[in-house]
């Protein structure tokens, strides 16, 4: 007579050999998973690091800029003082010579031209008003840059995470641990497309 026990034995062989089989697929499959997360983090890391120096570039050009036409506007300001020192000293002498009154207001006027051409000079792009004008741009750039830098920085956190988790799921073979990995990777995917593109800006960014 067969004992009972004797039975199920090729059975649960069966059922063993296909639970490995399964989770050998699985472990398989997670690896290529964690590859590519790796591979998203590089990218979201290589797009943090660029706005970064961006940020950090256009700031120091705009402050330059600006003190660039700090400078001009002194220069500026220090014509149009000696050109109106020159117009009260021809005031105050009527009876300087003609010779000497023209002499000195030709001057005033070389003055004011000078003065002018601190306050704008469009020929050069280096007037007091086109260099607040290129501060402005670079202010914009920073700008934009700023408002990139938070979605990087919160998509590699996120990314960093998921490789974790993934890296966890395949020794385990849990997929409940790759769901949440898989999720936290779709959800820094998004802030890295987000940063590239600023299709919504995030707050304090």
């Amino acid at each position: 007579m067969v004992e009972q026990t004797d039975v199920p034995e090729p059975v649960h062989e069966h059922a063993e050999h296909h639970e490995a089989h399964g989770d050998t697929g699985f472990r398989r499959l997670a690896a290529i998973y964690v590859g590519v997360v790796a591979m998203l983090l590089a990218i979201s890391s290589l797009g943090g690091g660029k706005a970064t120096k961006e940020m950090l570039a256009a700031n120091i050009r705009a402050s330059d800029t600006y003190a660039f036409a700090q400078a001009k506007y002194l220069r500026q300001t220090a014509y149009e003082l000696a050109a109106d020192q020159l117009d009260a000293e021809i005031a105050a002498l009527p009876a300087m010579p003609d010779a000497a009154k023209a002499s000195m207001t030709a001057t005033a006027q070389r003055y004011r031209k000078a003065a002018e051409k601190y306050a704008s000079d469009p020929a050069s792009g280096e007037g007091r008003k086109e260099l607040l004008a290129k501060a402005k741009e670079w202010e914009g750039v920073r700008d934009h840059a700023e408002a990139q830098d938070p979605n990087f920085q919160f998509a590699a956190a996120l990314f960093q995470i998921a490789v974790v988790l993934g890296s966890v799921a395949i020794v385990a073979a849990s997929r409940a641990l790759l769901g949440l990995s898989a999720a936290l990777a779709a959800g820094a995917t998004a802030l890295t497309i987000n940063g590239f593109f600023l299709i919504v800006h995030l707050p304090g960014g």
